[in-house]
């Protein structure tokens, strides 16, 4: 496998602090053309908005420094969540790809105003924004402080996340699966509670959300289906970096899916 994508993936770091120095013109203009029509597996279409930070008055109490902000919006409704998270990550991989910063914010933000700047109409929603910009040569103490807290430079085991034909029987990963689960593993999420699990049968790979309190309002959607999403979108780009075809369904779950827990699609690798 082309190590680019796992590079990329392994490499990226939320990033709080930004120096002064201007996103030009060029680089901007491959954002947007890059953000235009960003496809995800649900063909629900999630629109982009570039914002300039003083122009709009836009901030956050996380964020030092940092110039544009990307916005995302999407209309309510059944897998709004986990397609804005599948191409909202394709974004911020790309902006790293260009030596580009970012950082997922859903409630540090005055979410008004940001809503205002990107034009938010009824129906809509816009779970997260992100600064964008280059990375500062030194983190603050406080962004220091937050990546301690959750422990952002840490994951799960695969064996708590990857499972065979059913509930809680660790998955031995397939010799040519073992990169695309390792960047599954190392997908962001909200406070690092990485709530995507998978569960392999007869080659069709099962993603469910296992829940956890808080994560749900009308501003954001479901924050961890968002973070299924960025799973779903971390493994169909590494089956696409191994040239695999894949096919995705959403009526395919695999059991009876526990309580705390919600069945969200399954991809068979063809």
């Amino acid at each position: 496998m082309n190590k680019d994508l796992m590079d990329t993936i392994k490499g990226r770091k939320s990033v709080r602090s930004y120096d002064d120095v201007p996103v030009g013109d060029d680089v901007r203009k491959d954002i947007e053309e890059y953000v235009k029509d960003l496809p995800n597996p649900f063909n629900i279409p999630v629109e982009f908005v570039i914002l300039d930070a003083n122009e709009h008055g836009l901030s956050s109490p996380v964020v030092s420094g940092g110039q544009l902000y990307v916005a995302a919006k999407v209309k309510k409704g059944p897998y709004a969540d986990v397609a804005f998270g599948y191409s909202f990550e394709k974004f911020v991989l790309h902006a790293w790809s260009l030596g580009l910063g970012t950082v997922w914010i859903g409630g540090t933000m005055k979410r008004e105003v940001f809503e205002k700047a990107a034009g938010l109409e009824a129906g809509e929603m816009m779970p997260c924004v992100s600064p964008v910009g280059y990375p500062a040569a030194k983190r603050s103490l406080k962004e220091t402080m937050m990546r301690k807290g959750i422990g952002a430079d840490s994951r799960l085991p695969g064996e708590k996340l990857f499972f065979k034909d059913d509930w809680g029987s660790p998955l031995e990963a397939p010799s040519d699966m073992k990169d695309i689960l390792e960047m599954v593993r190392w997908a962001p999420s909200a406070v690092n509670k990485q709530p995507w699990r998978i569960i392999e049968k007869d080659g069709v790979w099962h993603f469910y959300e296992k829940k956890d309190k808080g994560f749900v309002n009308d501003a954001t959607g479901d924050l961890q289906k968002i973070d299924v999403g960025i799973a779903l979108c971390h493994f169909l780009m590494g089956l696409e970096e191994q040239r695999k075809q894949a096919e995705v369904k959403i009526n395919d779950p695999l059991l009876k899916t526990p309580s705390d827990a919600e069945y969200i699609a399954s991809v068979r690798v063809l």
